[in-house]
């Protein structure tokens, strides 16, 4: 089994993913998690590559939001799109990445990924609410590289 596949079980999966599901009842905005073992680059460049491979810079309002894990380096980027920057004061992420460091430096990667999965949908909710004729552009499910 790799590092990928070990590091959350199916049901921790799961769980993420009904979190994604809850988060985004309240935004049009749009969240995905990318999990790999490690980056060949920096991983801030290495999340903006899976984001657009994802096809999360398509979304109408540009408001997608990636939650990327480097297992084995230790590693995690919240990468929003140009929407959301252009919506938001600087530093807007950097709450939501405290809440996940903690749990991350605990072990509880679930916990954390979690947090920030619902965090985000939080701050999302402020900028971009959720309207009646909102649909979901993207999979909520987890990708794995």
């Amino acid at each position: 089994m790799s590092q990928v596949e070990a590091f959350l079980t199916k049901a921790e999966e799961d769980e993420i993913v009904a979190a994604i599901r809850q988060a985004e009842k309240n935004t049009s905005g749009e969240i995905r998690v990318h999990i790999e073992a490690l980056a060949k680059i920096d991983h801030f460049s290495r999340a903006q590559q899976v984001f657009v491979q994802l096809k999360m810079d398509a979304t109408e309002e540009r408001n997608g939001v990636l939650i990327y894990v480097a297992v084995h380096d230790r590693k995690f980027v919240i990468y929003g799109d140009e929407g959301i920057y252009k919506a938001v004061p600087d530093g807007f992420w950097d709450s939501t990445k405290a809440l996940m460091q903690q749990q991350f430096e605990e072990g509880n990667f679930k916990d954390g990924i979690i947090s920030g999965v619902l965090k985000a949908g939080e701050e999302l909710k402020k900028h971009f609410p959720w309207e009646e004729d909102d649909i979901n552009e993207l999979s909520d499910e987890i990708s794995k590289g």
